[in-house]
């Protein structure tokens, strides 16, 4: 697809343009989104339009006027080609999904992440995703493990979404769809009960760490998720490391770290995966 975009945009685009463009593009189902640099938002129209006429399973192109931001964890989108309709299926490890790109948090740049995790679920397992949106990690996991995942999310759209998602599917385990804050949640209704914690929100994980403690066992794993700077690639991992040891407050224990995916120039997502212990 890559050498296709490549040579359908040559007579727009310089060839430093295109590769800054096609970095940033996802598709998503039948959607495309894409991020436009300033010096090219004067040509986004023929762009939409150029990915519309390529990419053949598309049917919508928006651009991504604005960050993902607020409690909500949404986006602008404005249409700049084919049928102005957010929602789309997406399907993933034999899993399928209503994702509404407009209205609920979704990258498909996590798979590998949704992966791993899911690879890593025990049988029998209790598992909350404090930030869980629509459904992606919850039931991914579910679909392999006889587990049980509460998926947990402040935006009403995500947790209808997530809803719809758990009937989409066949499970050998369940997802529980909850909707609120997810420390209130816990506090009032899973404490002390988790095996494994998962904390999909690198930007804020240090301000829900205290509930995510709270939800555990005495013995249990937490997935703890942060954006780190870091000038060599390399160092993301042990700098995250070093950023949740001075976090903690308790008996832990490094199990593994890694980088799930770069997010801009020398910053990075990061995942440190911890065994905690609860005296």
């Amino acid at each position: 697809m890559t050498k296709m975009l490549k040579k359908a945009l040559a007579n727009i685009l310089t060839e430093k343009e295109i590769s800054e463009l096609i970095s940033a593009f996802d598709q998503i189902g039948s959607i495309i989104i894409v991020r436009i640099p300033d010096s090219l938002i004067s040509k986004k129209k023929i762009i939409g339009e150029t990915l519309l006429e390529q990419v053949k399973t598309t049917k919508s192109v928006y651009y991504q006027s604005s960050p993902v931001e607020g409690d909500f964890r949404t986006r602008n989108l404005e249409i700049l080609a084919g049928d102005d309709k957010t929602e789309t299926e997406y399907k993933e490890s034999g899993c399928r999904f209503i994702v509404d790109v407009e209205k609920a948090f979704f990258s498909p740049r996590l798979s590998t992440e949704r992966e791993r995790i899911s690879n890593l679920i025990k049988d029998d397992e209790i598992v909350i995703n404090m930030f869980g949106g629509i459904g992606m990690f919850s039931i991914l996991a579910a679909k392999k493990t006889p587990c049980t995942v509460y998926n947990l999310d402040i935006n009403p759209n995500a947790s209808k979404l997530c809803e719809e998602n758990i009937r989409l599917n066949k499970l050998k385990g369940s997802v529980i769809s909850l909707n609120g804050d997810s420390g209130e949640i816990i506090k009032n209704e899973l404490q002390n009960c988790a095996d494994r914690i998962l904390m999909l929100l690198p930007e804020r994980s240090d301000e829900f760490l205290d509930s995510a403690i709270l939800s555990l066992k005495t013995n249990a794993m937490l997935h703890y998720y942060s954006h780190v700077h870091a000038d060599k690639k390399q160092d993301a991992p042990k700098l995250s490391e070093t950023h949740f040891l001075k976090t903690i407050k308790m008996n832990s224990t490094i199990v593994n770290s890694r980088i799930v995916r770069p997010v801009g120039p020398r910053f990075y997502q990061t995942v440190v995966d911890v065994n905690i212990k609860k005296n």
